[in-house]
């Protein structure tokens, strides 16, 4: 019955949509219609039209204004078709009109970035396929029954007590499994914690960061408030009457560098003073290459510190999963605030994870990374010595991305050159907090994780090639 389904289907044709409407007449509009449905990508690269008479019975027209409108999108690029095949949507729907192409001075990033160095993401290539698709199997093979049900918004306890464990070898965190609220990552973190009023502002904030977790704290109505940095991470000193904070101790984001360890111990003492939260962001945490681990400043005193974490860098931003390691006072409401399904992450996903880490897989590909990623940054800091020896680098210690400083009044012109060479990056400015009163500097945020390992070397050539001169 099913075979007979699907080739009655194919004959009668996919139901497709078109609204018939401006001058011309009908041939016309079908013409725009069909025209527009591709251009916008509503019909995609290689999808196959209705035969002429069922879409002239659909839209109530004769055949030959279809096999018209046919053939003028076929001889335009837009549509392919083949005896026995049928008319198809081509693969890379274009017009053959020159008025329509690509005008040949264009910059490349007009067709698309060649070069991939955006901060903030790991080498998709190197994702463990084989080691995690272990770890699933016998997540999925050894799962009980009741994992199917409706499960438990704090997230498996199998994940809970695999990263107790994980946390305190290797980031020095102090809890327990009833302490911790898996969640999709950080921003999903933030939404939970200010979104549904477990915590309120005003926050304070890094003069450097990420906009977008600004943008949400402001949708949640959370005034930020920016404390300047120096060499030695937030100046922590400048908290007055915020009732939390949060900062990216392990390596500030994106100016790179520790938090100082009287820092550490400083904004402690202002939490306890004040009755305050530090919010921990473990920003690359795991990825250290020339100082010795840096540990979470959780340890330091769990009631008073929110450590955020997840595998967005240290494996892949497609596995969404993070966690929150919460103070006791903060669990039951973060919990409670998580309560509709909706919001929770695939218990497979958690229960994959778990046995990940608890099979020491996820040490082994940490490990791994670090190496590849060191390399790489080793690399970026030689081609910067041979072909650009007055640029400064700096951050690069640890992370994913290095901060390449620049003459002043340099740095807009410098993202220009790098977009004419095919090279998404960003400004160091795109990060800077709009109210801090920190002196700008000018720079590039320069990330060498993305690339694949032979993208690399042409990655690095044309970085140089759009540096600012002596």
């Amino acid at each position: 019955m099913a075979s007979s389904w699907v080739n009655s289907a194919e004959r009668i044709g996919s139901d497709l949509h078109l609204e018939l409407t401006g001058p011309g007449g009908r041939r016309a509009a079908l013409t725009r219609a069909l025209r527009e449905a591709v251009r916008s990508g509503r019909l995609a690269p290689g999808t196959r039209l209705p035969p002429y008479r069922s879409l002239a019975a659909d839209l109530g027209v004769a055949r030959n204004t279809v096999a018209d409108a046919y053939a003028e999108l076929v001889a335009e690029g837009w549509l392919t078709a083949r005896q026995g095949s049928g008319t198809r949507v081509a693969e890379r729907a274009e017009p053959l009109r020159p008025a329509a192409r690509v005008p040949k001075k264009a910059p490349p990033h007009a067709r698309g970035p060649r070069h991939d160095l955006v901060q903030g993401t790991p080498d998709a290539s190197a994702f463990p396929r084989t080691a995690w698709l272990a770890s699933y199997r016998r997540a999925l093979q050894q799962a009980p029954n009741e994992v199917f049900g409706p499960g438990d918004p704090a997230g498996r306890p199998e994940l809970r007590e695999a990263l107790t464990e994980y946390l305190a070898r290797a980031r020095g965190v102090r809890t327990e499994p009833g302490r911790i609220v898996i969640c999709s990552g950080f921003a999903h973190a933030l939404r939970l914690l200010f979104g549904g009023g477990v915590l309120r502002g005003p926050l304070a904030v890094e003069a450097y960061g990420l906009g977008f977790h600004r943008e949400i704290l402001a949708a949640a109505g959370v005034r930020t408030v920016p404390l300047p940095l120096d060499e030695h991470g937030a100046r922590v000193d400048r908290l007055v009457r915020e009732r939390a904070v949060l900062l990216t101790p392990a390596h500030q984001f994106p100016t790179g560098g520790p938090l100082h360890p009287a820092r550490r111990a400083a904004v402690i003492d202002w939490a306890r003073a004040h009755d305050g939260v530090v919010l921990e962001d473990d920003y690359d945490g795991e990825f250290r290459y020339d100082r010795k681990p840096v540990g979470a400043v959780q340890g330091l005193d769990p009631e008073r510190v929110i450590h955020i974490g997840s595998v967005s860098k240290s494996l892949s931003p497609a596995v969404r999963l993070g966690w929150m390691v919460l103070p006791e006072r903060y669990a039951g409401a973060v919990v409670a605030v998580k309560g509709e399904r909706e919001a929770w992450a695939s218990v497979l996903d958690q229960l994959s994870l778990a046995d990940f880490i608890a099979s020491g897989s996820y040490d082994r590909h940490v490990r791994r990374m670090r190496l590849r990623y060191r390399s790489r940054r080793d690399r970026l800091v030689a081609a910067l010595a041979e072909h650009a020896p007055h640029i400064e680098i700096t951050g690069i210690a640890a992370g994913l991305h290095a901060v390449l400083r620049l003459p002043p009044g340099t740095e807009a012109s410098a993202v220009k050159a790098a977009a004419w060479q095919g090279i998404a990056l960003d400004g160091l400015a795109a990060f800077r907090h709009p109210e801090t009163d920190m002196p700008a500097g000018d720079g590039l945020v320069v990330g060498y994780a993305t690339p694949s390992e032979h993208a690399y070397g042409p990655a690095l050539e044309a970085l140089c090639g759009a540096l600012p001169p002596p």
